[in-house]
């Protein structure tokens, strides 16, 4: 259950990542590498600033990297720690109430594999807490 949870995890960052990227970069890159960062000040954000925080600056690499350590620990046995799940739901339904439903209603599903997973001892080298 862990490993599916970290492929799930895994590909919801790769996804978000790389759908922003496709989505942004044909109207922003040259932007972004024409030395939109050395203008100064901020007082607003542009849409290539919006685009960048959008697609780069997101939360998709982290939870790209989530993904990965998930799917680390489960190799080598490890059950990962509780928090990772519970701080997944709570950033998810607080997106979910705010934003509306999007496609990382697909991370419950990765936490509820986490936690159960990690109810069952996945991973004999338990470093589980929470």
């Amino acid at each position: 259950m862990i490993k599916w949870a970290g492929w799930i995890i895994t590909l919801a960052g790769i996804g978000h990542t790389l759908g922003s990227l496709l989505e942004t970069a044909p109207d922003y890159a040259g932007t972004w590498f024409g030395g939109v960062w050395n203008l100064g000040d901020y007082p607003e954000m542009s849409d290539a600033t919006v685009a960048w925080w959008y697609s780069v600056f997101s939360f998709g690499p982290p939870l790209l990297l989530t993904g990965l350590t998930v799917l680390w620990l489960a190799r080598r046995g490890m059950t990962p720690p509780a928090f990772i799940a519970w701080a997944m739901v709570a950033w998810v339904v607080l997106g979910f109430v705010v934003d509306g439903p999007s496609p990382l209603l697909v991370l419950l599903v990765a936490a509820y594999l986490l936690l159960v997973g990690a109810r069952h001892g996945e991973g004999q080298g338990n470093a589980s807490a929470g």
